[in-house]
């Protein structure tokens, strides 16, 4: 893995993806933040070496290298999941390229229910700790130990730091960021009632199908890492109703505006 890391970075940097800071990964309906950057190169997964090639239909498929809020950042349009057919070490490849790349500071985003039911759609959650319900770890193969740590501690799997000036940008404008814990499952099916109820027993307030495996190698390799959810459907196991794709888009598209500005800030700050 180590010389496929390697080839895909080098194929990049003579791309000209040079010495990005920061890493951010776009997650479901959540691609506007691209219009917000000045692009200086943009590459398709299909074209970079080595590379998964995003097949979900509100996933774009695309890295793009530029500036956004006074630094050099490099961001991926759309993620990779289990449910797709990857597995955990191919899911957070990108992570180590992105790494490979030069980046400190990894920005998340990802759309999910909410479990807690104080928490209202359409509303944001800083992602304070989590729950790994995908039956595995990313670190868990051969040779992992030659990639970094084996033994990864996570009692702080996401950056305190930069939780704590995203809530105070979040207080400065307003906007109302709820903190909680995100419980990733495989997916693609949506809950059942008893596994809502399962989740909210664990002590999860949303959850989703992403995010956790990249935090996971984040912390392996010692990057800066934080995670943004929106909240897109409220996951009441005693009014459960089908489940609406497009209006879980619609939601993630509706409140992408504060979850950009909070990114912006951050990253101007940092």
């Amino acid at each position: 893995m180590i010389n496929k890391i390697k080839e895909t970075a080098d194929y990049l940097i003579q791309k000209g993806f040079e010495t990005p800071e920061i890493g951010i990964v776009l997650g479901t309906g959540l691609g506007k933040l691209i219009n917000e950057i000045e692009i200086i190169h943009e590459v398709e997964y299909s074209n970079i070496p080595h590379f998964p090639e995003a097949t979900v239909e509100f996933h774009k498929g695309k890295l793009v290298y530029g500036n956004f809020g006074g630094k050099k950042v490099v961001v991926m349009q759309g993620r990779f999941h289990l449910y797709e057919g990857y597995n955990l070490q191919e899911i957070t490849y990108p992570i180590r390229v992105l790494e490979k790349l030069g980046i400190k500071t990894l920005l998340m985003s990802n759309a999910a229910g909410a479990v807690n039911l104080n928490f209202k759609k359409g509303e944001l959650m800083l992602i304070d700790d989590h729950i790994n319900l995908q039956g595995g770890s990313p670190l868990a193969f051969k040779g992992v130990e030659q990639l970094g740590e084996r033994f990864v501690d996570m009692y702080q799997p996401y950056n305190v730091e930069i939780n704590k000036k995203l809530e105070v940008i979040a207080s400065k404008n307003n906007l109302n960021l709820h903190k909680g814990v995100y419980a990733s499952v495989i997916g693609p099916q949506l809950e059942t009632r008893a596994e809502y109820r399962m989740i909210k027993i664990l002590g999860a307030d949303a959850v989703g199908m992403s995010t956790v495996p990249e935090i996971i190698v984040a912390n392996q390799l010692k990057l800066k890492a934080v995670a943004i959810t929106v909240l897109t459907d409220e996951c009441d196991p005693d009014n459960l109703k089908p489940i609406n794709i497009p209006e879980i888009i619609e939601l993630a598209g509706k409140a992408e505006p504060n979850m950009i500005t909070l990114f912006k800030e951050l990253i101007t700050e940092l």
